[in-house]
C-alpha cells in the first residue's frame, strides 16, 4: 500500500488549479466541437453510427479526439 495522502482541491498551488480548469475547458470544448460536427455532418460522411461516436465523444480525452481522427470520412 501506498502511503501517499490523496491531494485535495485546497492543497494544490493556483498553478496547478488554474491547469485544471483550462484543462476541464479544452475537454468541454472538444466535446461539443465534436457533437456539433456530428448534427451537421451527414452520416454518410460519419464512420460508424452517429450515437455511437455521441457516446465515445463523452470519453475525455481521447473520445473527441478520436472522431476527428476516425470518425469523420
Amino acid at each position: 500500500m501506498s502511503s501517499m495522502k490523496k491531494k485535495r482541491w485546497s492543497d494544490l498551488t493556483p498553478g496547478q488549479r488554474r491547469a485544471v480548469y483550462v484543462a476541464g475547458a479544452l475537454e468541454a470544448a472538444a466535446t461539443a466541437a465534436a457533437w456539433r460536427d456530428l448534427a451537421k455532418r451527414p452520416a454518410e460522411d460519419v464512420r460508424g453510427p452517429k450515437l455511437v461516436w455521441r457516446l465515445v465523444s463523452f470519453v475525455q480525452p481521447v473520445g473527441p479526439l478520436a472522431y476527428f481522427t476516425l470518425g469523420r470520412r
